[in-house]
Protein backbone atom coordinates (compact mmCIF):
# COMPACT_ATOMS: atom_id res chain seq x y z
CA UNK A 1 0.00 0.00 0.00
CA UNK A 2 3.13 2.29 0.72
CA UNK A 3 4.63 1.69 -2.79
CA UNK A 4 1.08 2.25 -3.90
CA UNK A 5 0.46 5.48 -2.57
CA UNK A 6 3.79 6.97 -3.57
CA UNK A 7 3.31 6.47 -6.80
CA UNK A 8 0.35 7.92 -7.29
CA UNK A 9 1.70 10.95 -5.11
CA UNK A 10 4.68 10.83 -7.53
CA UNK A 11 2.21 10.99 -10.87
CA UNK A 12 0.48 13.84 -9.39
CA UNK A 13 3.44 15.93 -8.46
CA UNK A 14 4.08 15.20 -12.62
CA UNK A 15 0.61 15.77 -13.88
CA UNK A 16 1.25 19.22 -11.91
CA UNK A 17 4.21 20.05 -13.08
CA UNK A 18 3.42 19.07 -16.66
CA UNK A 19 0.40 21.78 -16.38
CA UNK A 20 2.70 24.01 -14.85
CA UNK A 21 4.95 23.69 -18.13
CA UNK A 22 2.22 23.88 -20.27
CA UNK A 23 0.98 27.22 -18.83
CA UNK A 24 4.95 28.93 -19.19
CA UNK A 25 5.07 27.52 -22.70
CA UNK A 26 1.90 28.91 -23.69
CA UNK A 27 2.53 32.31 -21.59
CA UNK A 28 6.16 32.29 -23.87
CA UNK A 29 4.35 32.02 -27.26
CA UNK A 30 1.49 34.69 -26.40
CA UNK A 31 4.82 37.17 -25.54
CA UNK A 32 6.57 36.61 -28.78
CA UNK A 33 2.76 36.31 -30.86
CA UNK A 34 4.43 32.55 -32.22
CA UNK A 35 1.57 30.74 -32.51
CA UNK A 36 -1.81 32.76 -33.27
CA UNK A 37 -5.20 32.01 -31.92
CA UNK A 38 -3.69 30.88 -28.56
CA UNK A 39 -4.91 34.47 -26.99
CA UNK A 40 -8.53 33.69 -27.78
CA UNK A 41 -8.15 29.57 -26.66
CA UNK A 42 -5.95 30.89 -23.13
CA UNK A 43 -8.79 33.92 -22.82
CA UNK A 44 -11.94 31.58 -23.25
CA UNK A 45 -10.38 29.19 -21.04
CA UNK A 46 -9.96 31.64 -18.48
CA UNK A 47 -13.08 33.37 -18.72
CA UNK A 48 -14.73 29.96 -18.03
CA UNK A 49 -12.82 29.39 -14.75
CA UNK A 50 -14.58 33.04 -13.91
CA UNK A 51 -16.46 32.71 -10.25
CA UNK A 52 -19.84 34.48 -10.77
CA UNK A 53 -20.25 33.66 -14.70
CA UNK A 54 -22.16 31.64 -16.78
CA UNK A 55 -21.67 29.84 -20.50
CA UNK A 56 -18.27 31.92 -20.39
CA UNK A 57 -20.24 35.27 -20.26
CA UNK A 58 -18.33 37.81 -18.47
CA UNK A 59 -21.29 39.87 -16.15
CA UNK A 60 -22.06 43.10 -17.71
CA UNK A 61 -20.60 46.42 -15.58
CA UNK A 62 -23.77 48.35 -16.95
CA UNK A 63 -21.27 51.17 -18.01
CA UNK A 64 -21.14 50.29 -21.67
CA UNK A 65 -22.72 52.43 -23.91
CA UNK A 66 -24.19 50.27 -25.94
CA UNK A 67 -26.51 48.78 -23.60
CA UNK A 68 -27.04 45.36 -22.67
CA UNK A 69 -27.42 42.37 -25.67
CA UNK A 70 -31.35 42.24 -26.41
CA UNK A 71 -31.72 45.99 -25.54
CA UNK A 72 -31.79 49.03 -27.46
CA UNK A 73 -28.36 50.53 -28.00
CA UNK A 74 -27.76 54.04 -25.50
CA UNK A 75 -26.62 56.98 -26.55
CA UNK A 76 -24.84 59.23 -23.85
CA UNK A 77 -23.69 62.76 -24.27
CA UNK A 78 -20.67 64.02 -24.41
CA UNK A 79 -20.98 66.25 -20.73
CA UNK A 80 -21.97 62.42 -18.78
CA UNK A 81 -21.53 64.09 -15.74
CA UNK A 82 -23.67 67.52 -16.30
CA UNK A 83 -26.90 65.15 -16.69
CA UNK A 84 -29.83 65.60 -15.00
CA UNK A 85 -32.24 63.75 -12.46
CA UNK A 86 -35.34 62.44 -14.18
CA UNK A 87 -38.35 60.81 -12.65
CA UNK A 88 -37.96 56.94 -12.80
CA UNK A 89 -34.09 57.39 -12.54
CA UNK A 90 -32.27 54.40 -10.08
CA UNK A 91 -30.14 56.24 -7.43
CA UNK A 92 -27.38 55.06 -5.35
CA UNK A 93 -27.47 56.83 -1.66
CA UNK A 94 -24.46 56.58 0.33
CA UNK A 95 -24.70 58.25 3.36
CA UNK A 96 -21.26 57.65 5.32
CA UNK A 97 -21.55 55.55 8.48
CA UNK A 98 -25.23 55.49 8.50
CA UNK A 99 -25.61 52.13 6.92
CA UNK A 100 -29.71 52.33 7.31
CA UNK A 101 -30.26 55.13 5.04
CA UNK A 102 -27.67 53.92 2.85
CA UNK A 103 -29.61 52.33 -0.23
CA UNK A 104 -30.83 52.66 -4.07
CA UNK A 105 -34.29 54.92 -4.15
CA UNK A 106 -36.08 55.43 -7.31
CA UNK A 107 -37.34 58.84 -8.42
CA UNK A 108 -41.09 59.26 -8.22
CA UNK A 109 -43.00 60.33 -11.17
CA UNK A 110 -42.78 63.79 -8.96
CA UNK A 111 -39.15 63.72 -9.14
CA UNK A 112 -38.68 63.02 -5.46
CA UNK A 113 -36.71 60.71 -3.46
CA UNK A 114 -38.33 59.33 -0.60
CA UNK A 115 -35.42 58.18 2.60
CA UNK A 116 -36.51 56.57 5.88
CA UNK A 117 -36.91 59.97 8.34
CA UNK A 118 -36.43 62.66 6.53
CA UNK A 119 -39.34 61.86 4.21
CA UNK A 120 -39.09 63.38 0.15
CA UNK A 121 -36.58 65.31 -1.44
CA UNK A 122 -37.22 66.83 -4.39
CA UNK A 123 -34.30 65.67 -6.76
CA UNK A 124 -35.47 66.13 -10.36
CA UNK A 125 -33.32 68.54 -12.31
CA UNK A 126 -30.44 68.11 -10.64
CA UNK A 127 -27.47 66.44 -11.28
CA UNK A 128 -25.80 63.47 -8.82
CA UNK A 129 -23.60 65.83 -7.26
CA UNK A 130 -26.11 68.78 -6.41
CA UNK A 131 -28.44 65.56 -5.24
CA UNK A 132 -26.26 64.67 -2.30
CA UNK A 133 -25.87 68.18 -1.55
CA UNK A 134 -29.30 68.39 -0.73
CA UNK A 135 -29.72 65.37 0.73
CA UNK A 136 -26.95 66.68 3.34
CA UNK A 137 -28.94 69.57 3.82
CA UNK A 138 -31.91 67.94 4.84
CA UNK A 139 -30.50 65.78 6.95
CA UNK A 140 -28.79 67.98 8.85
CA UNK A 141 -31.56 70.59 9.19
CA UNK A 142 -34.03 67.92 9.95
CA UNK A 143 -31.54 67.11 12.79
CA UNK A 144 -31.06 63.55 11.72
CA UNK A 145 -27.45 63.88 11.30
CA UNK A 146 -24.74 66.54 12.84
CA UNK A 147 -22.34 66.36 9.83
CA UNK A 148 -23.57 63.96 7.14
CA UNK A 149 -21.83 62.72 4.54
CA UNK A 150 -23.75 61.89 1.45
CA UNK A 151 -22.78 60.22 -1.84
CA UNK A 152 -25.07 59.95 -4.96
CA UNK A 153 -24.66 58.30 -7.83
CA UNK A 154 -27.21 57.59 -11.16
CA UNK A 155 -27.24 53.26 -10.64
CA UNK A 156 -29.81 53.55 -13.73
CA UNK A 157 -30.91 56.45 -15.91
CA UNK A 158 -34.66 56.15 -16.93
CA UNK A 159 -34.18 56.19 -20.87
CA UNK A 160 -36.25 56.81 -22.98
CA UNK A 161 -36.50 56.18 -27.34
CA UNK A 162 -35.96 57.41 -30.35
CA UNK A 163 -37.65 55.78 -32.84
CA UNK A 164 -35.90 54.93 -36.35
CA UNK A 165 -37.77 53.81 -39.42
CA UNK A 166 -36.79 53.45 -43.12
CA UNK A 167 -33.58 53.03 -45.18
CA UNK A 168 -30.98 52.23 -42.01
CA UNK A 169 -28.97 49.30 -41.58
CA UNK A 170 -30.65 48.67 -38.06
CA UNK A 171 -34.05 50.58 -37.78
CA UNK A 172 -35.52 50.57 -34.46
CA UNK A 173 -35.56 52.24 -30.98
CA UNK A 174 -32.09 53.94 -29.82
CA UNK A 175 -32.44 54.89 -26.15
CA UNK A 176 -31.21 58.11 -25.31
CA UNK A 177 -31.07 59.91 -21.85
CA UNK A 178 -30.37 63.47 -23.45
CA UNK A 179 -30.59 65.41 -26.24
CA UNK A 180 -28.80 64.01 -28.94
CA UNK A 181 -27.62 64.96 -32.17
CA UNK A 182 -29.35 63.49 -35.07
CA UNK A 183 -25.65 62.42 -37.05
CA UNK A 184 -25.37 60.32 -33.50
CA UNK A 185 -28.77 58.47 -33.96
CA UNK A 186 -28.22 57.73 -37.48
CA UNK A 187 -24.99 56.42 -36.94
CA UNK A 188 -26.25 54.43 -34.14
CA UNK A 189 -28.66 53.07 -35.94
CA UNK A 190 -25.85 51.54 -38.33
CA UNK A 191 -26.03 54.63 -40.99
CA UNK A 192 -28.54 54.79 -44.08
CA UNK A 193 -28.52 52.19 -46.68
CA UNK A 194 -27.46 52.30 -49.87
CA UNK A 195 -31.30 53.16 -51.68
CA UNK A 196 -32.05 55.87 -48.76
CA UNK A 197 -32.68 58.83 -50.27
CA UNK A 198 -31.31 62.92 -50.14
CA UNK A 199 -33.87 63.98 -47.35
CA UNK A 200 -35.00 63.06 -43.85
CA UNK A 201 -38.05 63.37 -41.99
CA UNK A 202 -38.45 64.23 -38.27
CA UNK A 203 -41.52 63.98 -36.28
CA UNK A 204 -41.32 65.68 -32.46
CA UNK A 205 -43.10 64.11 -29.76
CA UNK A 206 -44.77 60.63 -29.65
CA UNK A 207 -47.92 62.06 -31.20
CA UNK A 208 -48.28 59.99 -34.42
CA UNK A 209 -50.49 63.18 -36.30
CA UNK A 210 -47.76 65.50 -35.51
CA UNK A 211 -46.53 67.59 -38.53
CA UNK A 212 -43.28 66.04 -40.07
CA UNK A 213 -39.78 68.39 -41.01
CA UNK A 214 -37.48 67.80 -43.27
CA UNK A 215 -33.93 67.98 -43.68
CA UNK A 216 -31.28 67.55 -45.78
CA UNK A 217 -28.75 64.30 -46.26
CA UNK A 218 -25.77 63.36 -48.04
CA UNK A 219 -23.79 60.15 -47.83
CA UNK A 220 -21.41 61.65 -50.00
CA UNK A 221 -21.14 65.00 -48.76
CA UNK A 222 -20.59 66.75 -45.46
CA UNK A 223 -23.99 68.06 -43.57
CA UNK A 224 -23.71 70.17 -40.77
CA UNK A 225 -27.79 70.36 -40.43
CA UNK A 226 -27.73 66.72 -38.91
CA UNK A 227 -25.18 67.56 -36.31
CA UNK A 228 -27.27 70.68 -35.24
CA UNK A 229 -30.85 68.81 -34.85
CA UNK A 230 -31.25 67.50 -31.59
CA UNK A 231 -33.25 64.63 -30.96
CA UNK A 232 -34.93 63.89 -27.69
CA UNK A 233 -37.23 61.05 -26.21
CA UNK A 234 -40.33 60.46 -28.09
CA UNK A 235 -38.88 61.80 -31.62
CA UNK A 236 -39.35 59.91 -34.62
CA UNK A 237 -37.07 59.62 -37.50
CA UNK A 238 -37.83 58.32 -40.73
CA UNK A 239 -35.43 57.61 -43.42
CA UNK A 240 -37.70 57.62 -46.84
CA UNK A 241 -36.40 55.21 -50.29
CA UNK A 242 -34.89 57.22 -53.06
CA UNK A 243 -37.75 57.88 -55.39
CA UNK A 244 -37.91 55.38 -58.63
CA UNK A 245 -37.24 56.44 -62.05
CA UNK A 246 -38.42 54.00 -64.85
CA UNK A 247 -36.43 53.56 -68.09
CA UNK A 248 -39.20 51.92 -71.12
CA UNK A 249 -38.65 50.98 -74.77
CA UNK A 250 -35.63 50.18 -76.45
CA UNK A 251 -32.85 49.71 -73.72
CA UNK A 252 -30.93 46.45 -72.71
CA UNK A 253 -32.61 46.20 -69.72
CA UNK A 254 -36.10 48.28 -69.08
CA UNK A 255 -37.62 48.67 -65.52
CA UNK A 256 -37.24 51.17 -62.94
CA UNK A 257 -34.10 51.95 -60.77
CA UNK A 258 -33.22 53.72 -57.73
CA UNK A 259 -32.33 57.51 -57.69
CA UNK A 260 -28.95 56.79 -56.02
CA UNK A 261 -26.01 59.52 -55.46
CA UNK A 262 -27.97 61.27 -53.33
CA UNK A 263 -31.18 61.07 -55.55
CA UNK A 264 -29.81 62.88 -58.72
CA UNK A 265 -30.10 61.35 -62.02
CA UNK A 266 -30.25 62.56 -65.67
CA UNK A 267 -31.74 61.11 -68.79
CA UNK A 268 -27.99 59.95 -70.26
CA UNK A 269 -27.65 58.58 -66.98
CA UNK A 270 -30.76 56.56 -66.62
CA UNK A 271 -30.21 55.11 -69.67
CA UNK A 272 -26.48 54.50 -69.04
CA UNK A 273 -28.19 52.51 -66.01
CA UNK A 274 -30.12 50.65 -68.01
CA UNK A 275 -27.65 49.24 -70.13
CA UNK A 276 -27.82 51.96 -72.91
CA UNK A 277 -30.20 51.87 -76.36
CA UNK A 278 -30.45 49.06 -79.07
CA UNK A 279 -29.41 48.79 -81.91
CA UNK A 280 -33.16 49.55 -83.26
CA UNK A 281 -33.70 52.32 -81.06
CA UNK A 282 -34.68 55.73 -82.35
CA UNK A 283 -32.16 57.63 -80.66
CA UNK A 284 -33.72 61.05 -82.10
CA UNK A 285 -36.71 60.48 -80.33
CA UNK A 286 -35.82 59.94 -76.92
CA UNK A 287 -38.83 61.00 -74.32
CA UNK A 288 -39.29 61.64 -70.90
CA UNK A 289 -42.48 61.64 -68.97
CA UNK A 290 -43.49 63.38 -65.97
CA UNK A 291 -46.56 62.77 -64.08
CA UNK A 292 -47.62 66.35 -61.57
CA UNK A 293 -49.25 66.09 -58.67
CA UNK A 294 -52.19 67.98 -59.90
CA UNK A 295 -52.47 64.48 -62.26
CA UNK A 296 -51.50 66.25 -65.45
CA UNK A 297 -48.89 64.79 -67.57
CA UNK A 298 -45.75 66.50 -68.81
CA UNK A 299 -43.91 65.01 -72.32
CA UNK A 300 -40.06 66.39 -72.76
CA UNK A 301 -38.43 65.25 -76.49
CA UNK A 302 -35.04 65.07 -76.34
CA UNK A 303 -32.13 63.46 -78.64
CA UNK A 304 -29.57 60.97 -77.37
CA UNK A 305 -27.46 61.87 -80.55
CA UNK A 306 -27.63 65.36 -79.17
CA UNK A 307 -26.70 64.36 -75.96
CA UNK A 308 -23.86 62.43 -76.85
CA UNK A 309 -22.56 65.01 -79.22
CA UNK A 310 -22.77 67.71 -76.36
CA UNK A 311 -25.30 69.65 -78.01
CA UNK A 312 -28.03 69.01 -76.07
CA UNK A 313 -28.01 69.45 -71.98
CA UNK A 314 -29.20 66.23 -70.51
CA UNK A 315 -32.36 66.57 -68.39
CA UNK A 316 -32.33 66.39 -64.79
CA UNK A 317 -35.19 64.06 -63.95
CA UNK A 318 -37.69 63.62 -60.53
CA UNK A 319 -38.68 60.50 -59.10
CA UNK A 320 -41.24 59.16 -60.92
CA UNK A 321 -40.17 59.77 -64.36
CA UNK A 322 -40.80 57.78 -66.80
CA UNK A 323 -37.42 57.93 -69.61
CA UNK A 324 -38.84 56.07 -72.97
CA UNK A 325 -36.75 54.37 -75.87
CA UNK A 326 -38.87 54.13 -78.97
CA UNK A 327 -38.13 51.71 -81.43
CA UNK A 328 -38.06 52.75 -85.10
CA UNK A 329 -41.29 50.85 -86.06
CA UNK A 330 -43.28 51.02 -82.79
CA UNK A 331 -46.59 49.82 -82.81
CA UNK A 332 -48.96 53.28 -82.11
CA UNK A 333 -50.32 51.57 -78.93
CA UNK A 334 -47.24 52.36 -77.66
CA UNK A 335 -47.02 55.51 -79.08
CA UNK A 336 -48.71 58.00 -76.57
CA UNK A 337 -48.05 59.19 -73.17
CA UNK A 338 -50.87 56.95 -71.61
CA UNK A 339 -49.65 54.21 -73.27
CA UNK A 340 -46.58 54.07 -71.64
CA UNK A 341 -47.44 55.14 -68.12
CA UNK A 342 -49.21 51.83 -68.50
CA UNK A 343 -45.95 50.12 -69.28
CA UNK A 344 -44.55 51.81 -66.37
CA UNK A 345 -46.61 49.71 -63.53
CA UNK A 346 -45.39 46.33 -64.41
CA UNK A 347 -41.88 47.20 -64.95
CA UNK A 348 -39.22 45.98 -62.08
CA UNK A 349 -37.18 47.64 -60.01
CA UNK A 350 -33.46 47.35 -60.23
CA UNK A 351 -30.80 49.39 -58.19
CA UNK A 352 -28.34 51.51 -60.26
CA UNK A 353 -25.10 49.87 -59.52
Amino acid sequence: MDITWRNITVKNKLASQQGSLLWIGIALLLAVGAVPGIAQIAGSMSTQSMPGTSNGSVPSTGKSGTGVQGMAPLVLPKDFSQLRIEPGDLLSVNVYDTPELTDAYRVDPDGNLTIPLCGKVKVQGLTAPEAAKLVETTLKDDQILVRPQVNVDVQQYAGEYVTVLGEVANPGRITVIAPTKLSDILAQAGGTTALAGSRIKIRQGADDSAPETEVHYSRTESTRETGNILMRPGDTVIVPRAGIVYVLGAVFRPGGYIMQEDGKLNAAEALAVAGGTLVQAKTSGLRVIRRNPDGTVLDFSLSYDGIAAGTQVPLELQAQDIVYVPMSKLKASLSDATGILSAATSAAIYTAR
